[in-house]
């Protein structure tokens, strides 16, 4: 005989091989056109999603960063960002609303504050370093070789391109004559950027419905293997 732990396990999965299945054609429901179904699963989403978000920033930071030295340890240091915190929720009242301003401010000020220095070194200083540390030869390449000469063409064109792309946006000079035909092909080199990201964000969503059709077909319907 069957144990009932089996038969419990294979009903709950099937159960929600179910629940996903719809959840699936009710989102993909509205390539047809918009509707109630798409609605409510749109809504159970987002739902699901801010409660799942809630519980994993309480347990993995408000927890253990505030709660747990706050009243364990005695930090009281920590009634700052507490109050902080409380002044967030203010929001939900029309007469003190305003002091949620306070930790707002608080929060986008430091955060650009980081967040600025670290994305100029990685987006930009990096990037140029990087360009001009581009190595023409290497040492396992043999000079004159197809390899070689693959290799010094490609450092050129992102050597030249970048160059190209930065004049563009070099707005001291008129682009005209020789420096508005060198920003000319700076902006084909951006629409080329341009176009590469697209086809890159198109062909991750096609992987993602890809992978539903597959869900579909596999673990639902059972067509294929």
């Amino acid at each position: 005989m069957v144990s009932e732990p089996l038969i419990g396990g294979f009903v709950s999965n099937q159960l929600g091989i179910w629940i996903a299945a719809f959840f699936t054609l009710a989102i993909y429901s509205f390539l047809y056109r918009d509707n109630v179904v798409y609605k409510f699963v749109e809504n159970v989403f987002i739902g699901v999603a801010a409660g799942y978000l809630v519980v994993i920033i309480f347990f993995n930071n408000i927890k253990p960063d505030l709660v747990v030295p706050l009243f364990t340890e005695g930090r009281l240091v920590l009634l700052i960002p507490l109050a902080m915190m409380l002044l967030v929720f203010t929001r939900i009242f029309a007469k003190v609303g305003w002091l949620s301003r306070i930790p707002i401010a608080f929060v986008v000020g430091v955060g650009a504050g980081l967040a600025i220095p670290n994305t100029m070194m990685a987006m930009v200083v990096a990037q140029l370093g990087g360009t001009a540390n581009i190595q023409f030869t290497s040492p396992d390449v043999v000079v004159g070789s197809l390899a070689g000469i693959r290799l010094l063409t490609g450092g050129l064109i992102l050597l030249l391109g970048t160059i190209a792309a930065l004049i563009y946006f070099f707005f001291s000079l008129p682009h005209e004559g020789p420096v508005g035909q060198v920003a000319r092909v700076g902006t084909w080199v951006i629409m080329i950027g341009f176009g590469a990201s697209f086809g890159y964000t198109v062909m991750a969503r096609i992987s993602l419905l890809i992978g539903r059709v597959l869900f579909l077909m596999r673990d639902w319907l059972m067509i294929i293997d």
